[in-house]
């Protein structure tokens, strides 16, 4: 279709292979490097000026270690044990802060002294910290570049430990409509069928239109099974006029691009 020629051809390429940092520094904050002898303090016995909550409200939060930060969500440590002490171990139990935003509530409570309270806050604040990032660029954001497509899904995608699939939708000028997910699971041809790709997209008008899945273990080179699915949506998409402008497959921080790859069937009409 000539549209679809048209916005293929403005969906510019980059390369086939992506390592992007994730921003705001949300991933790339260091472990607590607090004293030995503050690790061991109960906050009430610190002179007032070295607790986390005060120095947070005379400094600002980004002077916080990650520790610090975690000490003020959960409120409180446990007898004999400061908040920030546990925070400690929490970190270390989970293996780092990109490991944390990963945990489960349940792992959490692993942790001597946490239990469903405070895992539960722990659990909403990273929530939170999610919706804020992903709400900076849902209003009518454009897509011009496989770059851009993922630099938008890697907040969403990367880290997670189940496979999600999802869409975005775009109107005539490339611009975000609105995102799906259509499945969590692993993908196959059952799970990702052409109806449940494209009922939405159609509801929004939209014209065209990503998708996108993660690969739980990091490594984003597609599968047999990805490029299967992928032909097989664009075909439909050729059927019901919405052009399908690439799969991206996330990964830890980087992607793949099977438009810029080639793995997309139809590369050679656009």
């Amino acid at each position: 279709m000539e549209v679809g020629n048209e916005m293929g051809r403005r969906y510019t390429e980059s390369s086939c292979v992506e390592n992007v940092g994730m921003k705001n520094g949300v991933l790339r904050m260091n472990l607590s490097e607090n004293s030995d002898a503050i690790r061991g303090t109960l906050m009430a016995e610190l002179p007032l000026l070295e607790r986390p909550r005060e120095r947070l409200l005379r400094y600002g939060s980004q002077v916080l270690t990650n520790a610090e930060l975690i000490a003020l969500v959960i409120g409180t440590g446990r007898v004999g044990e400061s908040a920030l002490s546990l925070a400690e171990r929490i970190l270390a139990k989970s293996g780092g802060l990109v490991e944390l935003v990963q945990a489960e509530g349940n792992e959490l409570q692993q942790v001597d002294g946490v239990g469903p309270a405070k895992a539960a806050t722990i659990l909403a604040a990273i929530e939170l910290g999610r919706r804020l990032q992903a709400s900076k660029n849902t209003v009518l954001r454009k897509i011009a570049s496989p770059s851009d497509a993922a630099g938008f899904l890697l907040e969403r995608l990367a880290f997670l430990r189940k496979e999600h699939f999802m869409t975005l939708h775009l109107d005539t000028k490339h611009q975000i409509i609105g995102e799906e997910i259509v499945s969590i699971g692993s993908l196959n041809a059952s799970i990702v069928h052409p109806r449940e790709i494209f009922k939405i997209a159609v509801k929004r008008s939209a014209a065209a239109i990503i998708c996108s899945h993660n690969h739980p273990s990091g490594d984003p080179t597609p599968s047999s099974e990805d490029i299967a699915v992928t032909n097989r949506l664009i075909q439909a998409g050729n059927i019901l006029g919405i052009d399908v402008l690439d799969h991206i497959v996330v990964g830890d921080a980087r992607y793949v691009s099977m438009r810029e790859c080639g793995y997309m069937g139809n590369d050679k009409e656009r």
